[in-house]
């Protein structure tokens, strides 16, 4: 849709028809406005991005003050300043200057695309700043798509997604850094003259010690559930750079997309080079407000069946680890079963023939049955799982190989690692990544799925691993010319692999884990249904973990297990009853074997289940309230999730500190019909008395002013007593 003078757009749910002068163009969602000027002839400017402007404001906003940024900004015109794109020419010019060619505008599946095209003005260089805006979820996509037409390759130098002026005046960010057994951890800063920069480079997974999703804080120190925030999450699986660059200007400069370090793209004539998309939203209810936009989103658009209720389930690997047999898998899955779970999955362990997988050193890429371990075969835990009344899953780490495999005996040259050079190994001494950009091995990654589904249609549920990040540089398939497409290359031939599975098998639910939370990230997620969010399963540690990946993630999304005591990574002992009440905030399942637990905890687990049952909607399809952070360290971490009919809502309460006289803060509810009444019962209760609130209703003003007195122990046997308390709590609306 182009016209000079005068531009009629359609935005909103119903399809407004809006006048704007000049060529002003306003890409909106329910409630808010993305508004750029895209006069013919001109540089593309950014004017305006925040709550939805009104019809009037629209008509003035280039009258109010507000300064126009380019909307893209490129290198060599104004070279002082920080770049979205820098290119070589093949005449050797390091410059480019755009203006805008045409605009167009189109719907595709409930949301408004809008392109606008720029052309260099010397080269046939071309630059598509596309968005993306959804009409049922206030979250607008953009990323550009770049081409040109020159008689010769052009070298992209740097290539951001996006860049987004914010002005400055008390700003804060939110970001998670971490490491393994430690991701999501929240980082909360004012944002001080310089430049910040979050980063990834690891080739393989990218959210173990950084994530690509921010927020912005715009009036001060964060606040939950008030205050004005945009939120960016970068929706890219390989490696990534945001820029934050505080100059002399009244405004924060933010950049963001694949980095570009030892990346540098040769660009052919009319090839084009589509940058991941940055996923952005604003909220005037504070980071809550942010999370619940992208959550919403990611249910509805950006997760693999994002409206399905997910199983709970037992994962083999902390109960027998490598330890796979066929009579100890039958005797996991009956026991799953008889506490109420859904779904058995078999980890690490299970393959190899000529080098049995007994260990992490040895196996990877060949995905045959070990017949040693399960003599019936995976047949025949298909037709244990049938008996036991739960459905099958498998784990594979299909990108991967050892040295010691015949898959590396066979095909030494897949793997990703530079000529005359001994590859780097990685985990068990002996693992090496496989070459995506590949064809041949995207084929075997492909056909890895492939055989087991074909065999095993039954297969319910697989658990795709990524153990190792990139250590070698080198590419035994492309050409010398292109051998820093390497990290692009891998991720592109990813996510065909990925589109050929879900092409074939959409009904497959598929898990992320990467050592963990390696791959939490809207890149992947289209293709998965959850994410292993840590190898770290501790209690207390997940509260601080799973705390900060919800501001960016939904709970259905993030995979959440009931462990052993003392706990495999920290080995710190901490009851089932605080296990179990972190675990149900998340997608609920067991990582744990079952035969060591007494009758007294499975029949609690198996409480805990069918009462998970009954919140299960509430948690994995509700609208995400944090109450009281754990990082604000008051003793105690709270939130809570409402329906979206704000008709029922399920509450929790962790004690995240033990002392004599402590003192910690009442936490008052929110997200709740302040008319409604609400009816409250305990969930997992294991007080030999009720709660004073047992049974009680409340009206959700009451409970959002104040908030109930929960004990700071539980009224339980002597013997039973420790230093972890814990609650949940059901709410349901009553007439």
């Amino acid at each position: 849709m182009h016209m000079r003078r005068k531009m009629y757009l359609l935005t909103g749910l119903g399809l407004l028809s809006m006048a704007l002068s000049a060529e002003n163009i306003c890409v909106s969602t329910p409630n808010t406005s993305l508004v750029i000027n895209a006069s013919e002839g001109q540089e593309l400017k950014f004017i305006y991005y925040g709550e939805k402007l009104s019809e009037d404001d629209l008509k003035n906003i280039s009258s109010s003050g507000l300064p126009q940024f380019p909307a893209y900004p490129v290198y060599g015109m104004n070279c002082p300043g920080e770049a979205a794109l820098a290119v070589k020419h093949a005449d050797g010019n390091m410059s480019l200057q755009m203006e805008v060619e045409k605009t167009a505008s189109r719907t595709e599946n409930n949301a408004v695309i809008t392109t606008i095209t720029m052309k260099d003005k010397v080269y046939p260089f071309y630059i598509d700043v596309c968005y993306k805006a959804y009409q049922d979820a206030d979250v607008i996509e953009t990323w550009t798509e770049i081409s040109h037409g020159e008689k010769k390759p052009v070298a992209l130098n740097q290539f951001a997604s996006a860049y987004l002026p914010i002005r400055r005046g008390n700003v804060w960010l939110s970001s998670l850094y971490g490491s393994w057994a430690n991701e999501g951890r929240l980082a909360q800063e004012a944002l001080e003259p310089g430049m910040k920069v979050i980063k990834n480079k690891d080739g393989v997974r990218n959210s173990h010690t950084a994530h690509a999703e921010v927020m912005f804080s715009l009036d001060g120190q964060p606040q939950e559930n008030s205050g004005n925030v945009i939120g960016a999450a970068l929706c890219y699986t390989g490696n990534y750079k945001l820029r934050i660059d505080t100059d002399d200007s009244e405004y924060h400069q933010f950049y963001a997309g694949i980095n570009e370090e030892n990346s540098a793209y040769t660009l052919e004539k009319e090839e084009t080079f589509r940058t991941p998309e940055l996923a952005l939203t604003y909220s005037k209810e504070g980071l809550s407000g942010a999370s619940r936009n992208f959550h919403r989103w990611a249910r509805l658009h950006k997760l693999a069946h994002g409206n399905q209720l997910r199983k709970i389930l037992l994962n083999s690997w902390e109960g027998v680890y490598f330890n796979i047999n066929q009579k100890g898998m039958d005797q996991m899955m009956a026991d799953i079963a008889s506490m109420g779970g859904e779904l058995f999955v078999m980890d690490d362990g299970w393959f190899g023939d000529k080098y049995k997988r007994n260990s992490d050193n040895s196996s990877l890429g060949d995905w045959v049955t070990d017949t040693t371990k399960l003599p019936k075969g995976i047949g025949g835990l298909l037709a244990d799982a049938r008996k036991n009344g739960v459905k099958f899953g498998i784990w594979i780490e299909p990108e991967m190989a050892n040295t010691t495999s015949e898959l590396y005996e066979k095909h030494p040259e897949w793997i990703l690692k530079a000529p005359q050079r001994d590859p780097v190994l990685g985990r068990g001494g002996t693992q090496v990544v496989l070459d995506l950009g590949n064809p041949e091995v995207q084929d075997f990654v492909f056909g890895v799925v492939d055989n087991l589904m074909t065999e095993y249609p039954e297969i319910d549920y697989i658990k795709w691993d990524a153990n190792m990040d990139i250590m070698n540089h080198g590419s035994n398939f492309l050409n010398k010319d292109k051998q820093s497409h390497m990290y692009i290359e891998y991720h592109r031939g990813l996510e065909k692999i990925c589109q050929r599975i879900r092409a074939k098998y959409p009904d497959l639910t598929i898990q992320a884990c990467a050592s963990g939370g390696g791959r939490a990230n809207y890149g992947y997620l289209p293709y998965f249904d959850e994410f292993w969010v840590s190898d770290n399963t501790d209690a207390l540690q997940r509260i601080y973990m799973q705390w900060g990946t919800s501001y960016f993630f939904p709970a259905i999304a993030m995979a959440s297990h009931i462990s052993a005591a003392p706990n495999h990574q920290t080995f710190r002992t901490i009851p089932l009853k605080y296990r179990i009440d972190v675990a149900m905030s998340g997608r609920l399942g067991m990582e744990i074997q079952p035969k060591n637990m007494t009758d007294e905890e499975k029949e609690l687990c198996r409480k805990a289940i069918a009462d998970y049952k009954t919140i299960r909607p509430i948690v994995q399809f509700g609208d995400i309230y944090r109450l009281i952070s754990p990082y604000d360290r008051l003793g105690v971490a709270s939130l809570m999730y409402t329906s979206p009919e704000k008709d029922k809502a399920a509450f929790y309460w962790w004690k995240t500190e033990t002392f004599v006289n402590q003192h910690i803060p009442r936490v008052k509810m929110a997200g709740l019909n302040p008319e409604k009444r609400y009816r409250i019962h305990e969930l997992n209760r294991i007080d030999n008395t009720p709660l004073a609130f047992e049974g009680k209703t409340f009206s959700g003003a009451f409970l959002m002013n104040n908030g109930l007195e929960i004990p700071y122990r539980h009224n339980v046997d002597y013997h039973k007593q420790n230093d972890y308390a814990s609650r949940v709590l059901y709410l349901e609306a009553v007439n």
